[in-house]
């Protein structure tokens, strides 16, 4: 067991594909590793530590920034297909063969194309606040929703009261837990990570677009997931519309579908606590798909 917390793990680098890649890496070691994909323009340091730490307890926990994201060397693909093939080489750059696979917002969507591409790979998938190819993003532009454009496109003092808005609801509780969740986001005061370059956003704004106009049958290509899938989401969240969440269970063959009350894009930072209970009754479940059998009808 590590003693590590996600304030005191330190960053390692590990070369894949002509990449150094930026992760760390604690928990219990016992049993397969959670591997999470990160959201729009975050880094090592953005993710809620009451998740990851709570997490830990019971599983080895790994957190990684993908090709040239932050402390990690490269250029940023403009696909999820071009971002899923770096998270696989870094996957394999730490000598791994299976892993439990968790992805927020876009690290959703490349979590969805890594499972794709190697189900080998993957036991169980994890959807945080994610949407299919083709989704819904009301009238916005790019595939992205108007209000992430707003809310983006808004100044904040300080910055970081940016997360209120894109990850809690206008109401005074959500705002509170926000205020609770903004001070453990800055409770790694020593060795953060490299802040993220301007080329970026560009790069994963290009792939939102790319997957938000993927060509071919809407949703057909999630009957190809026939991993054990938990998809979570807040019940108004406004940067991946909430019904994106209920699109990805009605054609995953074996699909859970959680949604949080009174809660936006960062709905399982507010429910943490639920949420990590959720997902390790959901990871410790046995993983055997059942088998439907049908028989003849009795005369």
């Amino acid at each position: 067991m590590s003693t590590y917390t996600a304030v005191t793990v330190p960053t390692q680098f590990v070369e894949a594909n002509g990449i150094r890649f930026a992760y760390r890496r604690w928990g219990k070691r016992s049993g397969l590793p959670l591997v999470f994909n990160q959201h729009f323009t975050g880094n090592l340091d953005n993710w809620d530590p009451a998740v990851l730490d709570g997490l830990a307890k019971e599983r080895e926990v790994i957190i990684f920034n993908n090709a040239g994201v932050a402390s990690s060397t490269g250029e940023v693909p403009t696909t999820f297909p071009g971002m899923a093939k770096s998270a696989e080489a870094f996957i394999g750059g730490l000598g791994l063969t299976k892993v439990d696979l968790l992805g927020f917002s876009i690290g959703g969507m490349v979590a969805q194309q890594i499972t794709l591409d190697r189900p080998d790979l993957i036991r169980k998938l994890i959807l945080v606040g994610t949407a299919p190819r083709n989704h819904d993003a009301g009238n916005g532009q790019g595939h992205i929703t108007p209000e992430t454009a707003a809310i983006f496109g808004a100044t904040y003092n300080p910055p970081e009261n940016l997360w209120l808005k894109v990850f809690f609801t206008d109401t005074e509780k959500s705002q509170a837990a926000g205020r609770a969740f903004l001070k453990r986001y800055l409770s790694r005061t020593e060795n953060r990570d490299t802040p993220i370059s301007e080329k970026v956003a560009p790069a994963q704004i290009a792939a939102i677009g790319e997957w938000g106009s993927h060509p071919g049958e809407r949703f057909a290509y999630l009957k190809n997931i026939k991993q054990p899938a938990l998809v979570v989401s807040g019940n108004h969240d406004v940067i991946v519309y909430t019904v994106n969440s209920l699109y990805l269970v009605q054609n995953m063959p074996y699909a859970k579908l959680i949604l949080y009350p009174n809660a936006n894009h960062g709905s399982w930072y507010e429910y943490h606590e639920d949420f990590v209970f959720e997902t390790n009754r959901f990871l410790d479940e046995s993983d055997r798909i059942p088998t439907i059998t049908t028989g003849a009808a009795a005369d």
